[in-house]
Formats: structure tokens, C-alpha cells, sequence
């Protein structure tokens, strides 16, 4: 009969030993060795009439090592759904195991012996996110941003003309730039390539030559006279000419395939309610302060987001949690899909720690605090996220479509999985930010506030 050992053998490391009889796969491996011969399919033998003696020789090794080993998976899993010990990842079998493999004969079982080792999850304590001290930066938002958001919006929501000629310097142009030489002619194997600009893109003493040309007329400059630093820069790029040392004098043929503008949309009632349905905006101060609203709304929601950054951090570096190091380091090297390297596994040691860090923290907070995610959360964050996506504002009859759209998405497993880590973690971090009672509150303004931006992948 099969027995399971365990023994400590290093740090939250176990060894667990199993022992096989020939009576726990022998009569198994015979059971499947009678089974391959009715299926087998062997030149000169007619399906299912192939001897016992004949099928064994030809396949019987390979079928015995199956048996013998599917007999230890079986003995090592019931083992773990029995006892059940807090592990890490899957047991890890150990070098010896091959050597055993190596020996096992059909003609002759025996009694076999192989082991694994198991990673432990250590007994921690999480960090009291009450002890932290977080900043909190909050973002003015002055007038200057105001204005420019009221101007973008104008634009986006502008009416695109298309007038003959070129006529004023927010004109967007579609060009093809063609490499030249100095007599006008197209270098061959020059670069060549299509573009859209802005006719204030170009140098100002350049955007005189643009003005009144037509669809088909054309420039030939160089690059340093067409454009200043920061667009040739990316003009530069753009034309794969990165490595070239002199891209700045090279000449081209810039025509113009289509001239476009956009009519900045009035302030009037109508862009105010497209804008803001149902809020009954009449002026444009009303309007302004919309605007201004949505904007805070914005660095309100990315402040968070750094708030919570700042509340991982804490509690990664100020909760001790001890890891079996060697164990989680062969694991990586060897239990994936593909064996890694030592040096591999050193490189990406430190960020899977982190990570496994934080599940064992998360895990933990959610378990101890009761955090959950109902089904109907689910299904109105998936509403909420496909009237994001569709640009749909309020619910009528015009959106009963919504619904069986949803059904749909709350069948695809990928996509709850999803949700549910996404919402989980944003209770997660609302819980941690309410038990928070020490916050250094700073206004910065947006271009500060933006140096400190980084996101983890908690």
C-alpha cells in the first residue's frame, strides 16, 4: 500500500516521499496494457487481434512507466486535497526522480520511491495601513486650463471643411514629402513619405509660401528651413532619417494632397447640451464651470490613483513576510513551460517576489475585512463599461440593447475574471484608503503633479 512522508528539509521547505508497492500500479498497468491491445493498430494485424505478448513488447515499457507514474500524481494529490498545507505554486520533483524513472522495468516491478519538494506560505502579519503617512497632491485647475479644454473641445466637436486653397495657419494639410535633389528631381531611393500637418507646423517665414496653393501645388525646401527644432525633430523620425547627421539640409518636394479646416463650433446652447446633456447649461460661464468640473473630477480620480500607489508601497516594505527563497528560485527555473537560466531567474527574482508579496497581502486584507464582489456589481460595471465605450450618456428604451449585449459579455469567463480582479482591487484600496488617518495634503500644480506619476500593477 502507498504511503506519503513528510519532512522539513530548509526554510517553509518540505519534502514530501512516496512510496509505491507493485500492488498500487501493477494492476492498473496490466488493465491498460490489454486495453492498448484491442486498439492498437499494427501492420499485419487486424484491429483488436494483435497478442497480448506482441503489444507488450513493442509498448509495454512506455505504458508501465505511465502507470507507475500516474500512480504517484495520484498518491502525491490525494496527499494535498487530505492534509491541505498552504503552499506555493505545484510540488517540485526532485533530481533523483529521473534516476528512478530511468530504472523502472516491467519485467522486473519492484517497490519505488520518489519525492518532491513543497513551498510554504509563512504566517505574516500585514502592515496597519492606519500607521502609514500618505501624501496627497491635489491639482489646481487655473483658468489657462479651463480655456485650452474649452478650445479642444471646440475643435473636436468642429465642423470639417475643405476649402480650395490654403488659408489660414490652423489649415490641416495631408502632404507627401519626396526627397529631391538640388535641381528638383526625386532622389532615387530617397525617402518618401505621407503626412498630416498643421500649416502653423511649419516655420513661420515658410507658411507664406503655403498660403493659397491648391490641391496638387507643392514647396521644395529643406528640412531646416520648413521647420523649427521641435517639429523637424519629429519630421525627422518620422521619415526614418534618425541616423542621418545632416537630415536638416536635405531637400524635398512637399505637395499637398488634401487641405482641410476645422470650424471651431459655437459656444451656444446646443454644443453646451451635446457636451452635457441634462444639466440645462444656458451660458457660457455655466458652461466654463462644466468644464472646469470635469477637469477636477479627472486629477481628483489620477490623485487617487497616486494615493494609492503610495498606500502599496507602504505596505509591501513595512510587512515581513519570509519566503522559501530556494524553493520559489527552482520553481522558476524549472516548474514553467520553458526552463530558465540561473541568471534569468536572479533578473526576475526581485519583481516576483514583489508580486507574490502583494497576492499574499491582498489575499489576506480581502479575507480578514470580508471584501466582496456580488454578481449584480459585476453586471453594472459591465453596463458602465460599455456605455463608456459606445459614448452612450442615459439609459431608454433606445439602449435596450444594452442588456442583452452585457448577457453576452458576462458569458465570456476571460472577461469576468477581469472585472472581478478589477473591482476587487478598487475596493481593496478604498477599504485601505478609509482606515488611512494621517494624509500630508500638497496643491501642485498639473505639470508637478505629473512627475510623480508612476502606476504599479498591483
Amino acid at each position: 500500500m502507498a504511503t506519503v512522508t513528510r519532512e522539513n528539509v530548509g526554510l517553509l521547505t518540505d519534502r514530501l516521499t512516496v512510496q509505491i508497492t507493485k500492488d498500487d500500479y501493477y494492476p492498473a498497468f496490466d488493465k491498460a496494457l490489454k486495453n492498448y491491445a484491442k486498439k492498437a493498430n499494427v501492420p499485419g494485424f487486424r484491429p483488436g487481434m494483435v497478442p497480448l505478448g506482441h503489444v507488450k513488447k513493442m509498448f509495454g515499457n512506455s505504458v508501465f512507466t505511465e502507470e507507475v507514474l500516474r500512480s504517484v500524481e495520484k498518491e502525491i494529490n490525494g496527499y494535498l486535497d487530505k492534509e491541505r498545507p498552504e503552499i506555493f505554486a505545484q510540488p517540485l520533483p526532485t533530481d533523483d526522480n529521473a534516476a528512478t524513472v530511468g530504472k523502472l522495468d516491467m519485467n522486473q516491478p519492484a517497490d519505488y520511491s520518489f519525492s518532491f519538494e513543497i513551498g510554504l506560505k509563512p504566517a505574516y502579519t500585514v502592515a496597519n495601513p492606519a500607521d502609514a503617512t500618505i501624501k496627497r497632491r491635489k491639482v489646481k485647475v487655473t483658468d489657462e486650463m479651463v480655456e485650452e479644454e474649452v478650445s479642444r473641445l471646440q475643435n473636436r466637436y468642429g465642423n470639417m471643411q475643405e476649402p480650395e486653397t490654403v488659408n489660414n495657419d490652423q489649415c490641416v494639410l495631408n502632404v507627401t514629402f519626396t526627397e529631391v535633389d538640388a535641381d528638383g528631381n526625386a532622389v532615387e531611393g530617397g525617402a518618401a513619405k505621407d503626412n498630416s500637418l498643421l500649416v502653423s507646423y511649419f516655420a513661420e517665414a515658410v507658411r507664406p509660401q503655403l498660403n493659397g496653393l491648391k490641391v496638387g501645388d507643392s514647396i521644395t525646401v529643406t528640412l531646416d528651413e520648413a521647420f523649427e527644432a521641435k517639429e523637424k525633430e519629429w519630421i525627422v523620425g518620422d521619415l526614418g532619417l534618425n541616423e542621418v547627421a545632416d537630415a536638416g539640409s536635405k531637400k524635398f518636394k512637399i505637395t499637398i494632397t488634401k487641405i482641410g479646416f476645422v470650424e471651431k463650433r459655437d459656444l451656444n446652447e446646443e454644443f453646451f447640451n451635446q457636451l452635457f446633456p441634462g444639466k440645462a447649461i444656458a451660458t457660457e460661464a455655466e458652461f466654463k464651470q462644466a468644464v472646469k468640473e470635469d477637469i477636477e473630477a479627472y486629477w481628483t480620480n489620477q490623485a487617487r490613483s497616486q494615493v494609492h500607489d503610495e498606500i502599496y508601497h507602504y505596505l509591501i516594505d513595512n510587512t515581513n513576510i519570509e519566503l522559501p527563497v530556494d524553493f520559489l528560485k527552482r520553481w522558476l527555473q524549472s516548474g514553467g513551460e520553458k526552463p530558465k537560466t540561473a541568471e534569468e531567474v536572479e533578473a526576475e527574482f526581485p519583481s516576483f517576489t514583489n508580486s507574490l508579496k502583494w497576492t499574499l497581502i491582498s489575499d489576506k486584507l480581502t479575507v480578514d475585512n470580508q471584501l466582496q464582489v456580488n454578481p449584480e456589481e459585476l453586471r453594472e460595471f459591465a453596463k458602465r463599461q460599455m456605455m463608456g465605450y459606445m459614448g452612450v450618456t442615459t439609459l431608454d428604451e433606445s439602449t435596450a440593447w444594452l442588456d442583452s449585449y452585457v448577457d453576452r459579455m458576462m458569458s465570456d469567463r476571460k472577461y469576468i475574471d477581469q472585472m472581478y480582479n478589477q473591482l476587487m482591487t478598487d475596493k481593496l484600496f478604498t477599504w485601505a484608503e478609509s482606515q488611512v488617518t494621517k494624509f500630508n495634503d500638497e496643491e501642485v500644480s498639473a505639470e508637478e503633479f505629473a512627475k510623480h506619476q508612476h502606476h504599479h500593477a498591483h
